[in-house]
C-alpha cells in the first residue's frame, strides 16, 4: 500500500508540473501574437523564397546542360524531377517547412531556450498554416463513384474507400518503427560528427563502403541458380512500387557543408579518390498535418500495378496514351525493332540526360510510366516489352470486341497487365527471392482486407536494394543461338536509350539476360565497382550506390539494425561474438564493429545485405522479414488483386493461370526459343523450349464478357462523370449506342 501511496502522490506531482507547463504565461503570450496576419506572411515570404530556389536550382541544371557540364549528381537529379501534382506536393511540404523556421526565428528572441515551434502553436495555428501552404491540399480526396468503378484509378485513389489515400502517389512512406534523428524532427543521423550513438560515434557511410562493400577487380561469382532477368525483374517491381525525389531548394553538387538538403558523402583521409566529399541531397519531404518527425514522400503509386507502364497521374496518363484510339499507348514515330514498337521519346528537359551521354547520335530519353526507364539497357527492355504486351492486347480485344471503344479497350488491356505483373511477381519471382520458408507466407491468398495498410514502408524502400548485390559488371547481349555478341561494362551503359536503338534493339539484351547468370552476393563480394565507384560516370567522377544506400537510411530517420532485428522477432546481437553467429563470419562482424562500435548503430541496408542467405533465397533473415511484410500488405490491402472476387470473372482468372514471363516475351519479341522458368540461371540449348510450347493466355473469357462490360459501364452514368470525366463518359454511351444498333 505505502508503494501504491507513493506512486499515486509522483503521478500528482507529475500532473501539477504539467499544468505548470500548460499554463506558462510567457510561451502563451509568444504564441498568441502569432495571429493569422502575421502567419499568412510567413507563408507568403516562404513561398517566395521556395519559388525562387526552386528556379534557381532549375535554372542551373538547364545552363549545365546547355554547356555541356552535367555532373553524375545532375544526370542522377534528370530522371528525379518532380512535375505536375508531384511538384506541388513536393512544393507545398516547403513551404510548410521554411515558414515554420521562419516563425521559429521570430519567436527565439521571446522565448527562452531551445524548443519545438510544433509544441507551442496552437491547433487552430497549425490549421491555418497547413491550409496557406497548400499542404490540406495535397490530403483532400473524395471517393464519390470510386468503389463502383471496375478500373483502378491511376493515382491509387480510392483504392481503400475508408482510408482513401492508402497508396495514393504524392503520399508519405508507411512507417514501422518511429523515425530517429539528431533533433528528433529533420536532422539525420550522423550529421554532427563525433556525436554518440549507443556510446559510439557513427562511421562514414563512405568508410563502410571501402572497409566492407568493396572486393577487387570485380572478380565476381556467378550465381549458378538465378537468372540475369531474377535482377532485373526486381528493379522492375521496385520501380513499381516507390520513388523519391531529391529536395530542389539547393544545388548541393558543388559544397562540401552540411546545409540542408545538402548531406554530402564525406570521403575518409585514406579514400582513394583526392576529393573530400561525393555530393547527396535529401529526400524531398511531404507534408504532415501533426507536424511531427519528417517523412518523405513517395510519388508514386504504392500498388504493384503497373503504373511504371500507365504512369501515376491522369496527365501523365493521358500523354502515354496513343491519340489513334483503340486503346494504344503511344509508340516511337521515329525507330521500330525489325518492325516491332520501341517507346517514344521525350521531349522536355528530362531528355537532357541521355543526350549528354551520346553526343554523337544524340538519342533522347526514353518515355515511360516512370522517369527511370533508360537507368540501365536491360530495364529498358522490360518497359519495351509490357508497352507492346498492353498494345497487343488491347488490339486483341478489339478483334473479339469490335463493338468496344477507346476507353474500355485501354482500362480492360490495363487490367490484364496489372493482373499478369502481380501473377508474374508473387508465383514466380518472390518464391526465388524468399525461398520456401518466406514464400509459403505469401501463397495463400485469402481476400482483401480493407483494414491492411498497403503502403510502401520507409524500410522497405531501403531494404529492397538488396538487389544492388545481384548486379552484373556488364550489359551482354547475345545472338539469335544465344552466343555472345558484346559485353559492355555497365558503367557506360547508364542513360544510353543510343545502345537500345544502335545495338540491335532488345533481343540481343533479352538473350542476355536470359541465358546469363545473375552475379551471387557472397560475405566477400557485395557490389560491383559498377555501382560503387562508376555510378552515372558519363558526367564526370562516378558516385557510390552503396554509400548512397547507407546515406539515404540515416536522411529517412530509419533506425539502426538491432531495432529492425527486434521488430521481426529476431535475435539482437550485443557485441561482436554474438554478430559473429548471427552471420556466421567472425571476420565480417569484426569489421562492423570496428566500424560501428556496437551491432546497434549498423545501417539498415548494409546489415541486412550482410546476413547469410536463407534456404534457396536470395535474402537473409531480416531483409526476408521486410519484404515478406510489404508485399502481403501489398496484396491484402488491395481492392483491385487480380483473385480478389469480382475484379475478374472465374472464367477469367482460371485463364490468366496461362500468364507468364516467357510467354509475354514469346508474344512481343522476334525469340522464337526461351526458358519456362525465366528467374532460373539457363544455358542454352538445354533449357529453353520453343515458343510454341509455352501456354498462352487465352482471351475467349473476355469476348463472353462484352455486353456486361458495356452495360455497367453505361449504366452508372454519374460516376463516370466523377472518375473519367464528360468526355470520356459521351465515348462510353457511344460505344453502346453503336453495340445497340448492330444487334439490332
Amino acid at each position: 500500500m505505502a508503494g501504491m501511496s507513493m506512486f499515486l502522490s509522483l503521478l500528482g506531482l507529475l500532473v501539477a508540473v504539467k499544468q505548470i507547463q500548460t499554463a506558462d504565461p510567457s510561451i502563451q503570450d509568444v504564441t498568441g501574437k502569432l495571429g493569422t496576419t502575421t502567419l499568412l506572411q510567413s507563408v507568403k515570404e516562404a513561398k517566395r523564397q521556395v519559388d525562387a530556389d526552386f528556379k534557381q536550382t532549375q535554372e542551373s541544371l538547364q545552363e549545365r546542360l546547355a554547356n555541356g557540364t552535367l555532373s553524375p549528381a545532375d544526370l542522377l537529379a534528370l530522371s528525379r524531377q518532380p512535375s505536375g501534382k508531384s511538384k506541388q506536393a513536393v512544393k507545398a511540404a516547403n513551404y510548410l517547412d521554411v515558414t515554420l523556421d521562419l516563425l521559429k526565428e521570430r519567436l527565439k528572441e521571446e522565448i527562452p531556450g531551445d524548443f519545438k515551434l510544433q509544441d507551442v502553436l496552437t491547433s487552430s495555428q497549425k490549421q491555418t498554416i497547413f491550409k496557406a501552404t497548400g499542404c490540406a491540399q495535397q490530403e483532400k480526396v473524395t471517393c464519390d463513384h470510386e468503389e463502383e468503378s471496375p478500373y483502378r484509378t491511376i493515382t491509387g485513389k480510392c483504392n481503400n474507400i475508408r482510408n482513401p489515400l492508402w497508396g495514393v502517389s504524392n503520399q508519405p512512406y508507411a512507417r514501422w518503427l518511429p523515425q530517429e534523428y539528431e533533433d528528433g524532427i529533420s536532422v539525420p543521423r550522423g550529421w554532427t560528427e563525433n556525436k554518440l550513438y549507443s556510446g559510439f560515434p557513427l562511421p562514414l557511410v563512405r568508410a563502410v563502403s571501402n572497409e566492407i562493400v568493396s572486393f577487387p577487380n570485380d572478380d565476381f561469382t556467378e550465381d549458378q541458380q538465378r537468372s540475369v532477368m531474377f535482377m532485373q525483374w526486381g528493379q522492375f517491381v521496385a520501380h513499381d512500387l516507390d520513388l523519391g525525389l531529391a529536395e530542389q531548394t539547393k544545388d548541393c553538387r558543388g559544397t562540401c557543408d552540411k546545409d540542408p538538403p545538402c548531406f554530402p558523402i564525406k570521403l575518409p583521409a585514406s579514400d582513394p579518390r583526392n576529393r573530400s566529399c561525393l555530393p547527396f541531397t535529401q529526400a524531398a519531404r511531404v507534408c504532415d498535418s501533426d507536424f511531427a518527425a519528417r517523412n518523405q514522400i513517395n510519388v508514386i503509386t504504392s500498388f504493384l500495378d503497373a503504373s511504371l507502364v500507365y504512369g501515376n497521374d491522369d496527365k501523365m496518363a493521358e500523354v502515354l496514351r496513343s491519340s489513334s484510339g483503340d486503346g494504344l499507348m503511344d509508340v516511337n514515330r521515329n525507330f521500330t525493332d525489325k518492325g516491332l514498337a520501341f517507346l517514344p521519346f521525350r521531349s522536355s528537359l528530362l531528355s537532357g540526360g541521355c543526350i549528354a551521354t551520346d553526343p554523337e547520335n544524340k538519342i533522347p530519353c526514353f518515355l515511360a510510366g516512370d522517369f527511370r526507364a533508360d537507368e540501365m539497357p536491360d530495364l529498358t527492355v522490360l518497359h519495351t516489352v509490357f508497352l507492346r504486351e498492353h498494345n497487343r492486347l488491347a488490339t486483341e480485344l478489339k478483334r473479339l470486341n469490335p463493338q468496344w471503344g477507346n476507353e474500355i479497350l485501354y482500362q480492360e488491356a490495363r487490367k490484364i497487365v496489372v493482373a499478369e505483373l502481380q501473377k508474374i511477381t508473387y508465383r514466380d519471382y518472390l518464391p526465388e527471392l524468399l525461398g520456401p520458408v518466406s514464400g509459403s507466407t505469401l501463397k495463400h491468398y485469402w481476400g482483401y482486407n480493407s483494414s491492411v495498410d498497403p503502403r510502401i514502408s520507409s524500410v522497405f524502400t531501403n531494404g529492397f536494394r538488396f538487389g544492388h548485390t545481384t548486379v552484373r559488371p556488364t550489359v551482354n547481349r547475345l545472338d539469335a543461338r544465344y552466343q555472345l555478341v558484346s559485353q559492355m561494362p555497365l558503367r557506360k551503359q547508364f542513360l544510353a536509350p543510343w545502345s537500345v536503338l544502335k545495338q540491335g534493339g532488345i533481343d540481343p539484351l533479352l538473350r542476355g539476360m536470359l541465358a546469363k547468370p545473375a552475379k551471387l552476393f557472397k560475405q566477400d563480394q557485395f557490389v560491383v565497382e559498377g555501382l560503387r565507384n562508376h555510378l552515372f560516370e558519363q558526367g564526370g567522377i562516378g558516385m557510390d550506390l552503396p554509400s548512397m544506400n547507407m546515406q539515404r537510411g540515416r536522411d529517412h530517420g530509419l533506425p539502426g539494425y538491432n531495432a529492425w532485428r527486434g521488430f521481426c522477432g529476431l535475435s539482437q546481437p550485443r557485441n561482436e561474438t554474438e554478430l559473429a553467429a548471427v552471420l556466421r563470419n567472425p571476420h565480417l562482424a569484426e569489421k562492423f564493429i570496428k566500424l560501428y562500435g556496437t551491432p546497434d548503430n549498423i545501417d539498415l541496408w548494409v546489415g541486412g545485405v550482410a546476413e547469410p542467405l536463407e534456404t534457396n533465397a536470395r535474402v537473409g533473415p531480416l531483409l526476408s522479414c521486410i519484404i515478406t511484410l510489404q508485399f502481403k500488405n501489398l496484396r491484402d490491402g488491395d481492392r483491385f488483386w487480380w483473385e480478389n472476387p469480382g475484379v475478374f470473372t472465374p472464367e477469367q482468372q482460371k485463364a490468366l493461370d496461362a500468364a507468364s514471363l516467357s510467354r509475354i516475351i514469346c508474344d512481343n519479341t522476334h525469340l522464337k526459343e526461351v526458358p519456362k522458368n525465366v528467374f532460373g540461371a539457363n544455358q542454352y540449348p538445354q533449357d529453353f523450349v520453343s515458343c510454341n510450347d509455352i501456354p498462352r493466355l487465352s482471351l475467349f473469357s473476355w469476348k463472353k464478357k462484352g455486353l456486361a462490360s458495356i452495360t455497367s459501364l453505361s449504366s452508372k452514368p454519374a460516376a463516370y462523370l466523377g472518375m473519367m470525366g464528360s468526355v470520356v463518359l459521351l465515348a462510353i454511351m457511344q460505344d453502346f449506342l453503336l453495340f445497340i444498333s448492330k444487334c439490332l
